[in-house]
């Protein structure tokens, strides 16, 4: 029967010391590229799923409420997509046996994701070189976020001018509410009877 095989803190932790650093940094390097590529992905689905909402504006299937709802959505997934990539690094320093509880790993890599800092949790003296990576990581995330949001909101932006200029062309006939009840009743009267509205307009 074959022997099991060790776990990843067993493993790392038959590292000799003075390569710990160089190993943190290559798992570090690691994760930093799955967490790029994790959220290259969301925010490709995110901004899909704007222009889809987009295009359903500009064909008239979209009120102003809805738009509305819509940039809140996006903006929701956008901050779930961050708060994923904290709990990925949390896990990936719990399943590594770096961090001692799950909620030490969540407050830690929160704190370094977001270049606040360390706050009272730490982790052990040769694998810190992972948490600047974690650091350059939400630097790197954020900014393609935010880049992206700009888009957003001037995309937001244009949207909602196109449906105030639709609802004021849709009003233009009568500006104020008086003159739209005066075309109302016309119309009541053409419908009654349209020989009378059309003689009336005749000698108008």
């Amino acid at each position: 029967m074959a022997p099991p095989m060790p776990d990843l803190p067993s493993l790392l932790g038959k590292i000799p010391d003075e390569y710990k650093p160089m190993a943190a940094i290559g798992m570090g390097a690691l994760m930093l590229v799955c967490i790029v590529l994790f959220h290259g992905t969301g925010l490709h689905h995110i901004l899909l799923l704007h222009k889809r909402g987009e295009r359903r504006v500009l064909a008239g299937k979209l009120r102003r409420w809805e738009l509305v709802v819509l940039f809140t959505w996006v903006v929701a997934l956008m901050l779930t997509l961050h708060l994923l990539e904290i709990m990925i690094w949390a896990f990936a320093l719990d399943h590594l046996g770096l961090m001692p509880r799950v909620q030490d790993a969540i407050y830690f890599c929160a704190n370094a994701y977001t270049t606040e800092g360390y706050g009272t949790v730490d982790l052990e003296r040769h694998w810190r070189n992972i948490s600047p990576i974690i650091a350059i990581s939400g630097l790197f995330t954020f900014a393609w976020t935010t880049s992206l949001l700009v888009d957003v909101v001037g995309s937001h932006r244009r949207l909602l001018a196109l449906l105030e200029e639709e609802r004021e062309r849709n009003q233009a006939p009568g500006g104020t509410l008086f003159e739209r009840y005066k075309i109302w009743k016309e119309k009541r009267r053409e419908e009654r009877d349209p020989r009378a509205a059309a003689g009336e307009r005749n000698r108008g």
